[in-house]
């Protein structure tokens, strides 16, 4: 805390936050495993986790399920860099992600871009990885894992919006066709964001 009250932890660290944000079925979790897997034992990055107001065996991305009350007590106490809610849900970034960010890392969250406001304030050296992919594409996708109607799909494809709104340095990613293709490309991100925090 400075003599203000107010955290400065933004201020203090010198490597970069990687928010990767884009619509349902556009593959953030597939694609943020690739590139875990390639960096497995590389140092100077960090993948971290999300705390979520969701059960641990919801399936989807690997997250620290909490209690609404649990979420709660933590977000009182200041254990999260950036927290908000979504879908009747809560998510969090553990504060502990300043630490990685301290030292010059590279940290990658799976976020929200109705959140980015957040993470702009939370975060001095930001980048946005925006994936998206085409229309039919994105439908298929959803319609797959059975929670909605094509029809409804459809809709809610129509009604929705794959850019990025405020002023961040973003990077699109079209997932459309073979995994191999966007993880090579957010994979690019991830080292140059090394290499830039290296100089």
């Amino acid at each position: 805390m400075n003599d203000d009250g107010q955290d400065n932890r933004r201020e203090q660290s010198p490597g970069t936050m990687i928010v990767v944000v884009g619509p349902s079925g556009a593959g953030k979790d597939t694609l943020m495993e690739y590139a875990a897997a390639r960096l497995c034992g590389r140092p100077g990055f960090h993948f971290t986790r999300r705390v979520i107001t969701r059960s641990g065996d919801a399936g989807g991305e690997n997250h620290d399920a909490v209690s609404m009350h649990e979420f709660n007590r933590l977000e009182d106490a200041g254990a999260f860099a950036v927290s908000w809610q979504a879908h009747g849900l809560k998510y969090g970034i553990p504060a502990a992600v300043y630490h990685h960010l301290n030292v010059g890392d590279v940290v990658i969250a799976n976020g929200s871009r109705s959140a980015l406001p957040q993470f702009g304030t939370a975060f001095s050296r930001l980048k946005v990885v925006n994936i998206v992919a085409r229309p039919d594409v994105l439908a298929r996708r959803l319609e797959q894992r059975g929670r909605e109607s094509r029809d409804d799909i459809l809709r809610r494809l129509e009604r929705s919006s794959l850019n990025v709104n405020g002023d961040f340095d973003v990077t699109t990613v079209d997932n459309s066709g073979a995994i191999e293709d966007a993880g090579q490309a957010i994979m690019q991100v991830l080292e140059q964001s090394a290499d830039t925090n290296r100089t």
